[in-house]
């Protein structure tokens, strides 16, 4: 053979291997990190203004009871009854769906103790939000900010079973009754405001004290909201029943999350509510912790 077609076949062949690579699979991309709709809209984990950087903190009241809170309470805790930590009862399971959305995982959120009215008073917050089944009211938002709805509810009426008052069927059977409620609570201005009895009600700090005032027959009947009155007639009060909820008297009466006043932090944790809302994970939720608390005679 030649010089020369030497050379061109050793052409042919470099031509070969280069081309060889074409029956190959192309190096794959790695795939693109997810963006949630929080980061779209610039509530990224780290550009949140939190309380305590790294951590989202959550504020509520303790006792904490069921249905909001359940799973009880490791020996030694400060929580009493129930750990709100553990995820469990209907708040701290919406708490820890809202914080997952916002990009926190459940090392990442610390709770502290907020006592019910100290959750709505003005000035500066510890927390970054609060869940304690507080309504929205025009008052209370003049000193924090709410986040939309996360349940509606209705208040209810609690007595012992064979007193008269379980006869009642209306607002008007209420008026020459003695009912109690917790202080600060819309449960007692609905009682003030609706129900307008013929004797003032008693107001208690706390809606164990006016359990205890029930048991002992000090007043006829207390106050409360809906799903809170299934769990004191089924656990707290051996002898209780619920006489029935209240209509809706103007606008739903809805529990919010509570923020310092200006929090930057209430848009995005709508965001995050909406979302549940959207992918049913607040149905779901509510289903698994408050589906038996849902029915009751209604008293107009």
């Amino acid at each position: 053979m030649s010089k020369l077609g030497s050379v061109l076949i050793l052409l042919l062949a470099l031509l070969a291997a280069g081309c060889g690579g074409d029956d190959e699979e192309p190096e794959a991309t790695p795939p693109a990190q997810a963006t949630t709709a929080a980061e779209e809209d610039g509530c990224a984990k780290d550009s949140l203004d939190l309380a305590t950087a790294g951590q989202l903190t959550i504020g509520t009241d303790n006792p904490a009871f069921p249905p909001w809170f359940d799973g009880g309470a490791p020996k030694g805790s400060e929580w009493e009854i129930n750990d709100p930590a553990t995820g469990k009862g209907f708040e701290s399971a919406v708490a820890y769906a809202v914080a997952e959305e916002l990009g926190f995982s459940k090392d990442e959120v610390e709770w502290t103790v907020v006592p019910f009215n100290q959750s709505f008073k003005p000035g500066s917050k510890s927390f970054d939000f609060d869940i304690n089944q507080i309504s929205f009211t025009d008052a209370r938002a003049k000193s924090v900010d709410f986040s939309e709805s996360y349940y509606d509810v209705n208040q209810a009426l609690v007595a012992l079973k064979g007193t008269s008052i379980t006869d009642s069927e209306s607002l008007a059977d209420l008026k020459g009754t003695k009912l109690g409620a917790q202080i600060g609570t819309t449960s007692y201005d609905y009682i003030t405001e609706n129900i307008d009895p013929d004797a003032r009600p008693s107001v208690y700090d706390s809606n164990a004290d006016a359990i205890s005032a029930l048991k002992a027959k000090q007043i006829d009947g207390i106050v409360v909201d809906l799903p809170t009155a299934f769990f004191v007639t089924a656990v707290e009060i051996e002898n209780g029943t619920i006489v029935g909820q209240f209509a809706t008297m103007g606008e739903q009466e809805r529990f919010g999350m509570v923020f310092e006043k200006g929090s930057s932090l209430v848009e995005c944790v709508d965001e995050a509510l909406q979302a549940l809302k959207d992918d049913g994970t607040l149905a779901d939720i509510q289903q698994e912790w408050l589906s038996d608390n849902a029915s009751a005679p209604v008293l107009e």
